[in-house]
């Protein structure tokens, strides 16, 4: 966002929106991945509890998906009173090429139809598709297997369907309203060039942890303004939307809530892309608007189970027993006063076949190794298994106040008594949680 200062993008109207917003500068992707956050966004719990240990695909020996039998927020919503919509990406459901070589809906690869039922938890409206990232020629599924290919830039046709969306909503019921976008997501290059003029023929400036022969090499470069222009369009279309909120009349009673299920780290560490647990991958932006909300910052620890509760909490809608995330709705609106988180969970489990199958033919548990780790407001602790049998832990420690950029870590031994420390914490999320993760 041009707001931070962190990266040379334009974003004149999010700019505005977290003017008058709450932003949590210490939220984090639990699972900087995409359905693992996504799971935990809506069931409250952590994707492991949840079965998301990676994301929905094919070739893995077992489906992943997200299970008719966990309450969501929409559940939750329904249940009082709710319309839910949802447009755009979801990624919670098992990818149709898992159980039929030539799905009737024509999905691909790890793409799924969700067709109306349980598995789309009392969402009314949807408008919707599993996993698919050819943004200049999308495609959607609504309630039938039939193919809706609009010939639209997605993230503008979407944007149109939530305005109808809310245009529809004349009823006394509430709604909510889940709009997805998939860009910046990869590929890069697929945005309208009208949003890639701006970022033409200038010196960007680089973040300090970009490597320096990167810097200026034309592929980066290319990639680097395409993602950026993404961003812009992104900007551009959520003005639309709060134009419609402020002149229907709406903007007076609605949450607004502006997020993302994980960075990307463009360059940073010499690395495109996420599943990493440097800042550039594992922070999120959180921003909420609305009645009750008053604008500043606030630093508390939100990690990806926390959406949920908060969201309802913020409603005045109890959240579920099922749930293993933490009410923050006191230090959303301003409140504070409350105890705060000292730490959250972060994970990785190897989820590629070709990652996963090696750990299989060893008759070893792929869900024991990956990284794990604990974020602090001060600190980030990694254990690494680097994702490869037989390989002994690292543990690294990275000091982000003074280090924001992390390009310092420390390495530690098992004995060291910051190890030791953080150590014990992890092994209480890992029992809490059933991880089977490998410590040693």
């Amino acid at each position: 966002m041009g707001k931070t200062g962190e990266d040379p993008v334009y974003t004149p109207n999010i700019d505005r929106f977290t003017a008058e917003s709450m932003e949590c500068t210490n939220a984090v992707s639990t699972y900087p991945l995409c359905s693992p956050h996504r799971a935990a966004l809506f069931t409250g719990k952590y994707p492991f509890s949840c079965g998301m240990w990676t994301n929905c695909k094919i070739g893995l020996d077992e489906v992943v998906m997200l299970h008719p039998q966990e309450v969501t927020i929409t559940d939750v919503l329904h249940d009082a009173g709710y319309v839910n919509g949802y447009i755009g990406k979801w990624h919670l459901d098992g990818s149709e090429k898992n159980f039929q070589s030539a799905p009737v809906s024509g999905a691909e690869g790890w793409d799924a139809y969700t067709p109306p039922g349980e598995r789309r938890h009392h969402i009314d409206y949807w408008l919707s598709y599993g996993a698919m990232d050819n943004h200049l020629s999308p495609h959607y599924w609504h309630d039938t297997a039939e193919k809706i290919e609009p010939g639209k830039w997605s993230v503008e046709y979407e944007t149109d369907k939530a305005i109808e969306f809310m245009e529809n909503q004349k009823g006394d019921r509430p709604f909510s309203l889940f709009l997805s976008w998939n860009p910046p997501h990869p590929p890069y290059d697929k945005a309208p060039d009208r949003y890639l003029r701006p970022y033409s023929g200038n010196d960007l400036p680089y973040r300090a942890n970009v490597p320096k022969e990167w810097r200026g090499e034309p592929e980066y470069e290319k990639k680097r303004r395409e993602y950026f222009a993404a961003i812009s369009g992104l900007d551009e279309n959520f003005g639309r939307l709060i134009k419609y909120l402020k002149e229907s009349g709406l903007e007076r009673n609605t949450l607004v809530v502006l997020s993302a299920d994980h960075g990307d780290c463009m360059g940073s560490h010499g690395l495109y892309g996420k599943n990493v647990w440097y800042e550039e991958s594992i922070r999120i932006p959180l921003y909420f608007r609305g009645p009750q909300i008053i604008p500043g910052k606030t630093d508390v620890l939100f990690s990806s189970p926390d959406h949920m509760p908060t969201l309802l909490e913020l409603l005045g809608i109890s959240a579920p027993d099922t749930v293993e995330g933490k009410k923050l709705a006191e230090f959303v609106t301003g409140r504070g006063g409350g105890k705060e988180p000292e730490h959250l969970f972060l994970c990785m489990m190897p989820g590629m076949p070709e990652l996963v199958n090696p750990y299989r033919r060893q008759g070893l548990n792929p869900k024991s190794f990956g990284w794990r780790g604990i974020r602090t407001k001060e600190a980030t602790y990694i254990l690494d298994r680097d994702c490869i049998p037989g390989s002994r832990p690292r543990r690294l420690i990275y000091n982000n106040r003074k280090d924001p950029y992390q390009m310092s870590p420390k390495e530690l031994t098992p004995d060291n008594p910051e190890a030791l420390l953080y150590d014990e914490i992890l092994k209480e999320y890992l029992k809490k949680l059933n991880d089977p993760f490998l410590m040693e």
